[in-house]
């Protein structure tokens, strides 16, 4: 059991948590948002918390108000190492970021760049039959949302598909593509369900390099396709193995507000990639409070890599 931990980089940080909230910054302005998780008592003053710019109210299970004490712009932008990205408050109370997984687009660019060099070093042969002809990694984004992930991937060097259900999501990756100076980069974006388009590139004999998912709990494809993780998520792992090339590099899983551990992931991912060989990790996403240091789990993660 691994905790990958995080206090945060330069334009985001985890100020605070507590009576079901958090407090974070988010570039140059400051936000309160529910997490039931955060039973506990806040470490700042009321008066400090008071002072956000902006606090996210619920009006039903899964939708809410964002209560503003200060004119904040429709989006702005934040940076991550070279990577430019699009904020927006959105009405499910999420940001468009999740910086948590930040140690994961640390692992991505880490085992992408390196196998770059290395496939250059040793002059893999272009013929048809090299596993990557091209030296370029191929990396299936699966869930993508906005696509941090699929750019931090393809700014060292892989060719990524990325796909998800929604196409507000998507056109909101591209627009992130485009602010990291990436748009030119080898990425398909693909409006599709998960299991769906899994489905039609078995058909297809296409395969990756490296596979990373955020499976929500709950969702729908863009033709009404359901989606619910106890009943899907082992079917699409199942089917993403018959996926991995010959020389696979990576798979990632993370999840969120499921009522599992991450012994499930273990567990599941064991059952799919006994035959492989290489380390799997599993753990949870936490962030660290700037100040106190006090963690907040977030989510949980499974990692497989050679």
């Amino acid at each position: 059991m691994q905790i990958l931990s995080t206090s945060g980089w330069e334009e985001y940080a985890l100020l605070d948590s507590g009576n079901g909230l958090r407090f974070e910054k988010f570039g140059p302005y400051t936000t309160v948002r529910p997490d039931p998780q955060a039973i506990w008592q806040p470490s700042l003053s009321q008066e400090i918390w008071s002072k956000a710019d902006v606090l996210f109210k619920r009006t039903s299970a899964d939708s809410g108000r964002w209560h503003f004490q200060k004119k904040l712009p429709e989006k702005w932008l934040m940076h991550w190492k070279n990577l430019s990205f699009w904020t927006r408050l959105t009405s499910f109370k999420h940001t468009g970021v999740f910086p948590e997984q930040s140690l994961q687009w640390d692992f991505i660019e880490n085992v992408i760049a390196n196998e770059v060099k290395q496939s250059k070093n040793t002059k893999i042969a272009t013929s048809p039959s090299s596993p990557r002809n091209d030296n370029q990694p191929s990396v299936l984004n699966l869930f993508g949302y906005t696509g941090i992930a699929t750019l931090a991937a393809a700014s060292v060097g892989a060719k990524v598909t990325h796909v998800d259900a929604s196409k507000p999501s998507l056109t909101w990756a591209r627009e992130n593509a485009e602010a990291s100076g990436l748009a030119d980069r080898p990425i398909r974006w693909i409006l599709d369900d998960a299991i769906k388009f899994v489905e039609k590139e078995m058909r297809r004999g296409n395969t990756y390099d490296a596979i990373i998912m955020d499976p929500p709990v709950y969702g729908h494809g863009p033709t009404g396709q359901i989606w619910k993780f106890n009943e899907s998520f082992p079917q699409l792992m199942s089917m993403c193995t018959k996926l991995l090339s010959r020389q696979p590099l990576f798979i990632i899983v993370n999840a969120y507000a499921i009522s599992s551990s991450s012994l499930m992931l273990q567990n599941v991912l064991q059952d799919n990639l006994k035959d492989f060989g290489g380390t799997l990790e599993v753990g949870e996403l936490v962030l660290e409070e700037k100040e106190s240091k006090r963690p907040l789990s977030t989510g949980i993660f499974g990692r497989w890599g050679k």
